[in-house]
C-alpha cells in the first residue's frame, strides 16, 4: 500500500484512527493533570504524618524500647530511620519529577523549609525526608512506590484491547460507507470499457441512494442510445448498401473499362465507410471472450491482403492462449494493417510484431510512413478525426484508430501511437496477459501466413 493511501476506505480509517488515538492521549495528559494537584496534596499529608508519627514514637518511647520499634517500622510498614552524616551522598530531586516536586513542596510548608528530600541517599532508592529531634537530623525512608505511582502493565493492556475493539470498529464502518463507491467506480470503469454493468444496489443512505439510482439511470440511457444506434446504423447499412449492389452491377454491364474500374472502387469505397461506421457501432456486439491464438487471429488478416499483393512482414513469437473476442481482435488487427498499408506501406514492407513483455502481451505494427506529431496522438483515437496533411490526403471517415482504441480498451488493454526510429509510426496495442491459459503451441512461421477465412480488411483504413 502506498503512502500517503490513495483510497477513500484507508484515507478515511487512517485519519478517524489518528483522531481516536490523539482523543485517548489527550484525555490521558488531562487526567492526569487534573489528578496530580489533588494526589500530591494527599501524599504530602501522607509523609507529613508518617514524618511526625515517627518522631513522636521516637520521643515517647522508652530508650530500651527504641531499637525494636524502628525494627518493627521497618518489617511492617516499611519506613525505616537514618540519623543525618556529614559525608552523605544526597541526589538532588530530578527536573522532570513533577509529581515529586509537588509533593516536596507541600511538606516544606508543613514541615519547615529547612527539610530536605531526595529520591536517592547513599546510592539506595526510596523517598527521604529528613526531621530533627534535639537538634539531631535525621531521615524516614519511605518506599518509592508508595510515592509515584506506576501504571500496571495490565491497565495498558486493557487500554490497548479497547482501542483496538474501537479501530476495528471505526473500520467496519468506514467499509460500510465507502463499499457502494467501489461498487460505482468498477461500474463506471465497465462502462469506460464499453461493458455493460449490473444495475447498482440502490440502498444504505439518502446520498448514496440517490447516487446509484442516478447512475443506474445513467447506465439505462447510455445502454438505449447504444441500441439506437447500432439500430439506426444496421438500417443505414441496408437501405445503402442495396443500391450501392445495383450500381455495382450496372457498372460492369454498361460502363466502358476505365470508366467501369473508376466507379467499382467508388462503390468499394463506399461499401468500406459503412463497414466502418458498423465497426464503431458494433464495439464488441457482445462476443463472449473465449481462449484463441493471437497469432492465428492475426494471420487471418494479414493472408488475404498478402494474396492481393500487400508487402507485410509478419513476425510472430511464442505466445499463450489468450481469453479474447475474435472477431473483435480480428477488426482490430485489420484497421491497423490496413492503417500501416494506406499511409505508410508504399515505401517499406509493413512489419507485425507480436511479443511478450512483463505482464502483457504485445501487438506491434510498423510503417515508414509520415507519422503522427506527439500532440496529435490523443485526438486521433477519438471518433471522426483524421490527421490530413500528415497522413496523406482527406479520404475515409476518422474511426480506424477509435474501433482500435475501443477494441484494445474494451480487453482491458491499451493503444499507443509512437513515432518509429527511423522515420514512421508504430502502432502498439498492450493486452493484459491476466486472460492467459495454456501454451497455444508454436507460432505460424514468419513467412506467408496460413489460410484463413476471418473478416477481411477493407483496403484502407483512417487516422
Amino acid at each position: 500500500m502506498r503512502f500517503p493511501p490513495q483510497s477513500l476506505l484507508w484515507r478515511a480509517f487512517l485519519l478517524i484512527a489518528a483522531l481516536m488515538i490523539l482523543a485517548v492521549v489527550a484525555w490521558s495528559l488531562v487526567s492526569a493533570r487534573a489528578e496530580s494537584e489533588p494526589r500530591a496534596r494527599q501524599l504530602a499529608q501522607m509523609v507529613v504524618s508518617v514524618v511526625n508519627l515517627t518522631r513522636t514514637a521516637l520521643l515517647t518511647a522508652q530508650p530500651d524500647k527504641r531499637l525494636a520499634l524502628l525494627i518493627e517500622l521497618s518489617e511492617r510498614e516499611g519506613i525505616r530511620v537514618y540519623p543525618a552524616e556529614e559525608d552523605e551522598r544526597v541526589a538532588p530531586l530530578p527536573e522532570q519529577a513533577g509529581l515529586v516536586r509537588m509533593v516536596a513542596v507541600a511538606v516544606r510548608q508543613q514541615l519547615g523549609s529547612d527539610t530536605r528530600i531526595s529520591l536517592e541517599r547513599d546510592g539506595e532508592p526510596g523517598f527521604w525526608t529528613s526531621f530533627h529531634i534535639e537538634g539531631d537530623e535525621y531521615w524516614v525512608m519511605l518506599p518509592r512506590e508508595r510515592v509515584e505511582r506506576r501504571l500496571p502493565l495490565g491497565w495498558l493492556g486493557w487500554v490497548a484491547a479497547v482501542l483496538a475493539l474501537a479501530l476495528a470498529g471505526a473500520y467496519l464502518i468506514v467499509f460500510r460507507v465507502t463499499s457502494p463507491l467501489r461498487a460505482l467506480a468498477a461500474a463506471a470503469r465497465d462502462i469506460g470499457l464499453g461493458r455493460r454493468p449490473q444495475p447498482l444496489e440502490e440502498s444504505g443512505p439518502e446520498e448514496i441512494r440517490g447516487v446509484a439510482h442516478a447512475f443506474n439511470q445513467m447506465s439505462r440511457d447510455l445502454a438505449r442510445l447504444d441500441e439506437d444506434r447500432a439500430l439506426i446504423l444496421a438500417g443505414i447499412s441496408h437501405d445503402l448498401r442495396t443500391p450501392l449492389t445495383r450500381l455495382r452491377l450496372a457498372a460492369e454491364m454498361g460502363a466502358d473499362a476505365a470508366l467501369r474500374e473508376g466507379i467499382c472502387a467508388d462503390i468499394d469505397e463506399m461499401d468500406r465507410i459503412i463497414g466502418q461506421f458498423l465497426d464503431f457501432a458494433r464495439g464488441d456486439d457482445g462476443e463472449a471472450p473465449q481462449a484463441a491464438d493471437l497469432n492465428a487471429l492475426l494471420a487471418r488478416v494479414i493472408e488475404p491482403l498478402r494474396q492481393r499483393g500487400a508487402a507485410i512482414d509478419f513476425r510472430p513469437a511464442q505466445l499463450p492462449a489468450l481469453s479474447l473476442r475474435p472477431l473483435a481482435l480480428q477488426r482490430l488487427a485489420a484497421n491497423l494493417v490496413n492503417n500501416a498499408l494506406h499511409h505508410g506501406g508504399g515505401e517499406a514492407p509493413v512489419e507485425v510484431v507480436t511479443r511478450r513483455e512483463g505482464h502483457g502481451i504485445l501487438i506491434e505494427v510498423m510503417d515508414r510512413g509520415p507519422g503522427i506529431p506527439e500532440g496529435e496522438v490523443e485526438r486521433l483515437k477519438q471518433a471522426f478525426t483524421r490527421l490530413d496533411a500528415a497522413r496523406g490526403g482527406a479520404s475515409g471517415t476518422g474511426l480506424g484508430l477509435a474501433i482500435v482504441e475501443r477494441i484494445a480498451r474494451s480487453h482491458g488493454g491499451r493503444l499507443d501511437l509512437l513515432a518509429r526510429a527511423g522515420g514512421g509510426l508504430l502502432a502498439r496495442v498492450t493486452l493484459p496477459l491476466a486472460g492467459a491459459l495454456s501454451p497455444a503451441g508454436p507460432p505460424p512461421p514468419a513467412g506467408p501466413a496460413g489460410g484463413g477465412h476471418g473478416p477481411s480488411a477493407p483496403a484502407a483504413a483512417d487516422r
